[in-house]
């Protein structure tokens, strides 16, 4: 019996959702506080998230010349393997099943039951993994728990039964969450009680390492919330007219996003000096209090529980393409690589990653290690931009024209800050940076042991 093939249904509207949303999760809602007190002054707070958008943007020019060259699903697993070898591939897919997919994901839908909370208190997070995920035992159960695997379950059985009723669902959160944060920020010039005084007003710093070297740790900070702007690069083999739709969704998201980061947090300094920011993970709920009072803030809740529900969408959607393509080439277990013969969708890919999901917030284990997630995927992400370089040299390689402006600028600009940011998480978090290497070896590991013959 011949293998279904995967379908080509997504549109440009379609791609560029799944990028808008990938990238707008937890990041840009729990980061600005620790930032306010690294770096001190208002015009470093917003500047770093300026940094980090042209950082996105160079990744995403690259990305997507990659993209329209190798339009197959698979994200860097694709570009890796094409460029270094089947075992760098390996890897990416790897990093991406925990640090890429799985852990934001729980995350996100722990993050929904804690916001939820805020309007029904029953369905708070229980024990350990509301905090440190330190504690007894492993198994943490509880009614925020299990809201939290509901949801996830929801999103992976709507995915199951077809890629095109997940993709309208996609495009539905997506218009809400921009056209919600659109209206936060209209409110905040219109009626907020807040005050540009904020933004000359400087805060004693909380880092003692000099302001180059935190800089560029605080942008591995930043970069976490900006992950996600080579989502449509994971659905390539389902796109339509890959060559124009996959650069443009990859573009016109990364811009629209950091236009929006831009304008978030130049609302949240009009609305809190930074010394009343410093150390505040929920930085949007205190803001919105701030300018609208106690209602603003349970309306930021609310805010905040359609735009996670819109980042579990988008990720239960990018995730198991991956390992659908890893399947394929023998590099994961063989039955993430079957289609669904009705609705041609990667079934047991999608089960895998929900399986997975499950574990991490039902044990509390995933905890939001955002720099061990940041240096792995920030490290990978590098890598495969290196490996545009080195793929231009293959005959009937389609270069972009935009790529080619000032080329290799756009590659250089993704590749120089990343090496800034990895050196320096290196020196300043060892620990979390050595997590990640570990990661990696034992990765490659498994990879000789178990795939490399497959």
């Amino acid at each position: 019996m011949t293998q279904p093939a995967l379908r080509r249904e997504l549109k440009f509207t379609h791609a560029t959702a799944l990028v808008v949303a990938n990238m707008i999760g937890t990041g840009i809602f729990t980061t600005t506080g620790f930032l306010a007190g690294d770096l001190g002054r208002p015009s470093l707070l917003i500047g770093i998230w300026a940094v980090g958008g042209l950082i996105a943007v160079a990744g995403c020019l690259c990305y997507s010349e990659m993209g329209v060259n190798l339009p197959e699903s698979g994200g860097e697993y694709i570009f890796l393997r094409e460029a270094w070898g089947p075992l760098w591939g390996f890897l990416s897919g790897w990093i991406s099943f925990f640090a890429g997919f799985s852990a934001p994901i729980a995350a996100a839908a722990l993050a929904f039951s804690e916001y939820f909370s805020h309007f029904f208190p029953a369905f708070s997070i229980a024990g350990p993994a509301a905090n440190s995920g330190a504690g007894q035992g492993w198994f943490h159960p509880g009614p925020g728990q299990w809201l939290a695997v509901g949801i996830v379950l929801v999103f992976s059985a709507i995915n199951v039964a077809g890629l095109r009723p997940a993709a309208r669902l996609q495009n539905l959160l997506t218009a809400v969450k921009l056209g919600v944060l659109a209206l936060f920020l209209i409110m905040a010039v219109a009626v907020g009680q807040g005050s540009a005084a904020h933004f000359s007003q400087a805060a004693a710093r909380t880092s003692s390492h000099s302001l180059p070297a935190q800089f560029a740790v605080s942008l591995v900070f930043v970069m976490f919330a900006y992950s996600g702007w080579n989502a449509a690069t994971y659905v390539s083999g389902e796109i339509k007219n890959p060559g124009r739709t996959i650069p443009a969704s990859l573009v016109a998201g990364t811009l629209t996003v950091a236009g929006l980061y831009l304008l978030l947090n130049a609302a949240f300094v009009f609305a809190l000096p930074l010394e009343s920011m410093k150390g505040v993970v929920a930085i949007g709920e205190a803001s919105a209090g701030a300018l609208f009072g106690l209602r603003g803030g349970n309306l930021f809740s609310a805010i905040m529980s359609v735009g996670l529900l819109s980042t579990v969408s988008a990720m239960v959607i990018a995730g198991p393409r991956v390992y659908f393509a890893m399947a394929v080439d023998g590099c994961f277990f063989r039955t993430a690589a079957r289609i669904h013969p009705r609705w041609g969708t990667p079934m047991f890919a999608i089960v895998f990653q929900a399986l997975a999901i499950v574990l991490m917030i039902l044990s509390g284990t995933f905890e939001s290690l955002v720099y061990y997630i940041g240096f792995a995927l920030i490290f990978f992400a590098a890598l495969a931009v290196a490996g545009l370089v080195r793929l231009r040299r293959r005959a009937g390689w389609r270069t972009l024209a935009v790529v080619n402006w000032g080329y290799p600028l756009a590659p250089a600009v993704f590749l120089v800050a990343s090496a800034w940011m990895l050196s320096y998480t290196a020196s300043m978090r060892p620990k979390e940076s050595g997590l990640g290497l570990l990661t990696i070896v034992l990765g490659a590991v498994l990879y000789f042991w178990r795939f490399r013959r497959q």
